[in-house]
């Protein structure tokens, strides 16, 4: 199965090919590698004459924006109700993965269903959007990421999106949080968490998903409520598939429905972007 993101109106994957994806983001297009392109183009992309800037690779790591025109430090995307600040950032990112929200869509329903007040922790929660979608569908927000500048951006994009309220911001390393969480007694009903493939904490916390996702989802699955509504995971790492992320709900859940999924953006050749993981365990 895969979970295609094919809500945008803002926001398109226009022509992919030769380790490239060509994207508009509003009216400003942008021309970034991505590891799963691995096809050649049909056409020169980068000949494209409406590509305003390029994120190029170095061959000694790393890479750096090649702008060919001026372009503004940061711009606003909107999807349905919500509204997301954009910005060209280093190792090509932009502050936003549109493909996400498959799991916006998904996950503000189940919080509108309940019927109660839904308490959320959000973990590498990251620029924050799946928080801001959480709490303007009602849940009670406590998002966690160790970046300050990351959690600073969840802020601005929750005021973007007229929401003022319902998330509480966190500058911490997650699993450290989780921790004292635990000791403190402090439940929550749904569980969100983005992890990285590899990374450091604020102290210099290390940080490798293949050793640390499964005894880590095991930690988180001790804070959810006696009456739990859901646990996602959203996995980029090539080499986590799908089956894997569903295993390891299983083995570290108790009860619910554990579904598993690739998530994906539609483009505009008419073929499906592959864009990671999902995994999902939902009590009804």
């Amino acid at each position: 199965m895969i979970a295609l993101a094919d809500g945008w109106k803002e926001y398109s994957v226009i022509a992919t090919g030769g380790g490239y994806k060509l994207e508009r983001w509003k009216d400003i297009y942008l021309l970034r590698p991505d590891p799963q392109v691995i096809w050649e183009a049909r056409r020169d992309l980068f000949a494209d004459p409406r590509v305003d800037a390029v994120y190029r690779r170095s061959e000694k790591g790393g890479g750096g924006w090649e702008f060919r025109r001026a372009l503004p430090e940061s711009w606003n995307v909107s999807y349905r109700d919500l509204t997301f600040k954009v910005k060209p950032m280093g190792f090509k990112h932009t502050g936003l993965f549109p493909e996400q929200a498959y799991h916006w869509d998904k996950t503000a329903a189940l919080v509108k269903g309940a019927g109660r007040k839904i308490k959320v922790l959000n973990l590498f929660a990251y620029t924050g959007a799946a928080s801001v979608a959480l709490a303007k569908a009602g849940a009670e927000v406590t998002h966690v990421d160790a970046a300050k500048g990351m959690v600073e951006r969840a802020g601005e994009n929750a005021r973007l999106s007229n929401v003022t309220s319902g998330i509480r911001y966190i500058v911490d390393d997650c699993k450290k949080f989780v921790q004292r969480e635990l000791r403190r007694g402090n439940r929550y009903d749904a569980v969100v968490m983005d992890p990285p493939s590899y990374g450091r904490g604020p102290n210099g916390e290390l940080w490798k998903i293949e050793d640390e996702i499964f005894p880590f989802v095991k930690l988180c699955a001790g804070l959810l409520s006696d009456d739990p509504l859901f646990f996602l995971i959203n996995g980029y790492t090539t080499g986590l598939q799908p089956a894997v992320l569903r295993n390891i709900l299983t083995l570290c859940l108790g009860g619910g429905k554990t579904e598993s999924y690739e998530v994906g953006l539609p483009t505009e050749e008419g073929i499906c972007l592959p864009c990671g993981a999902g995994g999902m365990c939902v009590y009804e």
